[in-house]
């Protein structure tokens, strides 16, 4: 059994430390760290699940843009969900991925999310597709299929992901 709480309930250190566990040490070089850039996660988006004082999972989302040649388009970036490696399987990183977007949808923030992940399951259990993904473009190397988005105001423009000018999470 677990239960979510806001992720700012759970030390910082236990975050990263199941970040590394999950993703691995060289993960601050992957493209999704490189789109979202320094900013600072979306608190009311960003859960923990955790077992008494054991954390199992987390999630957290950012506000990032696509940058096209005439606006920067606001979007919420999914991610990373990591669930710790003797729990994956056990229903924790959808719980806190459906966490995530029923907030996202109460608070006006679910009308243009993306995230970079398997489009199998991100599709089937939530919705997300890369359909409105195409002329997208990410400051590192995606797989396109990977590049997945849900919402009415997504934008089907040209343009580059990036971390949202101005935005304090």
């Amino acid at each position: 059994m677990f239960e979510l709480v806001p992720l700012n309930a759970v030390p910082d250190a236990e975050v990263e430390a199941l970040l590394d566990r999950a993703f691995g040490q060289d993960r601050h070089g992957r493209t999704a760290y490189m789109i979202r850039g320094d900013g600072i996660a979306i608190p009311t988006l960003s859960f923990a699940a955790v077992s008494g004082d054991v954390l199992l999972g987390s999630i957290q989302c950012w506000p990032i843009a696509l940058m096209t040649a005439n606006a920067a388009l606001p979007l919420v970036m999914v991610g990373p969900v990591a669930v710790a490696p003797g729990h994956q399987g056990d229903g924790i990183g959808r719980a806190l991925v459906a966490r995530a977007l029923e907030v996202a949808a109460a608070s006006d923030l679910g009308d243009a999310l993306m995230l970079i992940g398997d489009p199998d399951y991100y599709g089937r259990f939530f919705g997300f597709s890369a359909e409105r993904t195409v002329a997208w473009q990410a400051p590192g190397p995606v797989e396109r299929h990977r590049l997945l988005a849900l919402g009415g105001a997504v934008p089907d423009d040209a343009g580059m992901l990036g971390p949202r000018p101005g935005a304090a999470g």
